[in-house]
């Protein structure tokens, strides 16, 4: 018994030694979406796009409301002079105005909000298939993005930035 015992032994150490040889090392990377959304040319392009899209819009929103500012200090020094029909009828418009701008800011807001995803959905999009291919190219395993706490030499962000920007813009 103790002799097939040992032989058990040996041919389960033989056997867990020939399968540890055939094991390969696991790939791991990681990849800071943070950083290629601030760095890469795609990124800072959609940027740039929204800005020009945008300028335009939010430059007559700062007028018009620098406009009812000027007009409120204006209304808050003539009101105590004002006859009181006259006092109404301009709290009334001034409120009307406000309540435009108001009104016209919050779909400014709202319709920069729905740009704003349409491009990073963009970007995302194509670094995930840059991010894929260079897995594939360099045989990782796993690609992380956003961890708590990456090993330096496990980070790739600069190799995905690297081909983003070196891709063509789809």
């Amino acid at each position: 018994m103790n002799h097939f015992l040992r032989l058990f032994c040996v041919w389960v150490v033989c056997g867990l030694s020939l399968s540890a040889g055939h094991a390969q090392e696991t790939r791991l990377g990681f990849v800071s979406t943070d950083r290629v959304l601030k760095e890469a040319s795609t990124a800072k392009a959609a940027q740039t796009k929204l800005e020009q899209e945008f300028s335009k819009r939010e430059k007559e929103l700062t007028d018009q409301g620098v406009n009812i500012k000027t007009l409120a200090d204006k209304f808050e020094r003539e009101a105590p002079t004002l006859p009181e029909t006259q006092r109404q009828s301009r709290q009334k418009q001034l409120l009307e105005q406000d309540r435009d701008f108001q009104r016209k800011r919050r779909e400014f807001q709202e319709d920069l909000n729905a740009r704003k995803n349409e491009e990073l959905q963009l970007v995302i999009q194509r670094a995930n298939k840059v991010i894929k291919d260079l897995a594939i190219a360099e045989k990782y395993d796993f690609i992380f993005q956003d961890a708590v706490y990456v090993n330096p030499s496990h980070d790739i962000t600069d190799k995905v930035i690297k081909a983003l920007n070196a891709s063509p813009a789809k």
